[in-house]
């Protein structure tokens, strides 16, 4: 939270004591009025109080305003607004403590302590290991790596985690069709089944195993070698689908299998404590799960009449794993064609004893890649599709991620490739990488003109020289770097950052352009690098959890 922000709870909070019985912790909401006339911030808490006090919102805002008490001096003025608003003016004298704030400790401006070391665990990307990262999967992962930042700065314990899906009948696929195209590169007449993996990479990967066994494998049964077939496809797919996350500076703590959970029976272990609490029952001749005692719309199988579990089963299995390990919150981040299986997610969560909150889902939606505004063909059919890493190679880790984040993970996604490599303002990485390489540039060209800037020795006097409308625009934006980290916290939405960025380098770019910071008035000079400073090390600190380079030159 901002150090106006702050006050300002604080001071209202104060205010509304003397009015209740008994003592409140009050939810204070601070919002930035929409035009600049009706002040700096506004709070509708009047209206919260209405039934408690038994007067009208706008009585009860008169009375907040004669009970405020300002003894930093931090407002210019207060008064009442509409049927019960309450409009605050701050002195611009009072943000030059965000510039101390700032550069202090500039990498730790705007971390706080709300997650109160929680831990917390976020599960993202899991992509299946029978194919490479589509660049759909690396939306996904660069919102989960984001948020993970964004929550360990703000005071959350925070473990990455991916789910292997290397069980079920799809790792018998896998397995089946590299048998099938090792077998057609060894030279065999084999027709290819239409229900397969067809993906040109699992050629690669048949001549990448005939190189390595000298093609021993020629013509064996496929029931003799079908796990050998399995194991070397499923090993190899995850190693490149770790290089190429590595390469988009993605890092898991943990690697889960989900073979694993069955390898040491915790799905019937799972299904036996549910039971136990009275939500598995068998019918029809197959175990059930009563998700409709939780809003699900039908109860859900988990153990087929044939005996065979199923991938839901699992699912609560790896949950319940997940919560007895000691998180306290679990995020799932998922493609948005998992949207049907939430409530009986949540459902699962809630039987095994957690509240709903414990498990919050993220659903991603879909990426449109486009070249110069023309959609790029990315049909799976034939097993064709663009890859995450092909797009990485062409346009770089940086346009990549940072593209990735500019949208609401609800909301679908163009990705145009040329854009994203293009040195103009259109490219929103290049938009915002460029405000820090010119802040760099600024403070090289100080130093060649013998310019000495020490900001600990800038006194008030100098600070109030910064007396430009979008000087105080700047500097009132760099204060709210904070809110935006707690609501990008708050919301689980890591897109919140380059929207802000975006608004902080646009106006510092109006203001580089109308004035001069390197001027000749010495004072006014050292009070304009104290600004430029500020916004640099704030870009800087933004596009650090972003997972972004901030260059020095460009």
């Amino acid at each position: 939270m901002s150090v106006i922000r702050s006050r300002l709870r604080s001071m209202i909070l104060e205010a509304v004591q003397p009015l209740l019985d008994s003592p409140a912790d009050l939810n204070i909401e601070l919002d930035i009025p929409k035009v600049a006339e009706h002040g700096d911030f506004a709070t509708n808490v009047a209206f919260g109080l209405t039934k408690r006090l038994r007067r009208n919102p706008r009585e009860i805002a008169s009375l907040i305003i004669a009970n405020l008490k300002d003894p930093d001096r931090i407002l210019k003025k207060v008064e009442p607004a509409g049927p019960g608003f309450i409009n605050f003016f701050i002195d611009p004298r009072a943000y030059h403590e965000i510039l101390r704030d700032i550069l202090d400790n500039p990498r730790q401006y705007g971390r706080q302590n709300i997650g109160l070391g929680r831990r917390i665990q976020v599960e993202f990307v899991s992509a299946n290991p029978t194919g490479p990262l589509h660049i759909g999967h690396g939306r996904g992962a660069a919102i989960g790596d984001v948020l993970a930042n964004i929550l360990q700065g703000c005071g959350y314990d925070v473990q990455r985690e991916y789910y292997i899906n290397d069980a079920g009948n799809q790792m018998d696929t896998l397995g089946r069709s590299l048998y099938y195209r090792y077998q057609q590169e060894s030279g065999e007449e084999i027709d290819f089944p239409d229900n397969h993996y067809r993906g040109d990479y699992m050629i690669d990967l048949a001549r990448q195993f005939i190189g390595e066994t000298g093609g021993r494998h020629r013509g064996v049964p496929l029931e003799e070698v079908l796990q050998v077939f399995t194991s070397y496809a499923a090993n190899s797919i995850l190693d490149g689908i770790k290089e190429d996350l590595d390469v988009f500076g993605v890092h898991f703590q943990n690697w889960f299998s989900e073979q694993e959970l069955h390898n040491r029976d915790a799905v019937k272990q799972a299904l036996e404590f549910l039971r136990e609490r009275g939500y598995i029952y068998d019918a029809e001749g197959a175990v059930w799960f009563k998700s409709t005692a939780f809003g699900d719309e039908k109860d859900r199988v988990v153990i087929r009449a044939n005996g065979a579990s199923t991938y839901f089963a699992a699912d609560l299995a790896y949950h319940w794993d997940k919560f007895r390990r000691g998180f306290e919150m679990v995020v799932d981040i998922w493609g948005a064609d998992h949207h049907g299986y939430v409530d009986r997610m949540k459902a699962g969560v809630q039987a095994m004893g957690q509240a709903p909150e414990d498990l919050r889902v993220i659903l991603v939606q879909l990426v449109n890649l486009l070249r110069g505004g023309q959609p790029v063909a990315m049909s799976t059919r034939g097993g064709e599709f663009v890859t995450l890493r092909e797009v990485i190679d062409e346009v770089g880790k940086d346009a990549t991620r940072f593209i990735f984040l500019t949208r609401r993970t609800d909301s679908p996604l163009d990705f145009d490739l040329e854009v994203a490599k293009a040195q103009s303002n259109d490219n929103p990485v290049f938009y915002v990488q460029y405000a820090h390489a010119r802040l760099c540039s600024v403070f090289e060209v100080a130093a060649e003109r013998g310019v000495e800037f020490d900001w600990k020795s800038v006194g008030e006097d100098t600070l109030n020289l910064l007396s430009l409308p979008r000087e105080y625009e700047l500097l009132k934006l760099l204060g709210e770097y904070p809110e935006v980290l707690a609501t990008c916290t708050r919301t689980l939405e890591p897109h919140y950052i380059p929207y802000y960025l975006h608004e902080l380098v646009s106006l510092f770019h109006s203001y580089y352009h109308d004035n001069r910071i390197l001027g000749d008035d010495p004072a006014l000079t050292r009070a304009r690098l104290c600004l430029a400073a500020a916004v640099k090390e704030v870009i800087a600190n933004a596009l650090d959890l972003l997972g972004v380079a901030a260059p020095q030159k460009m």
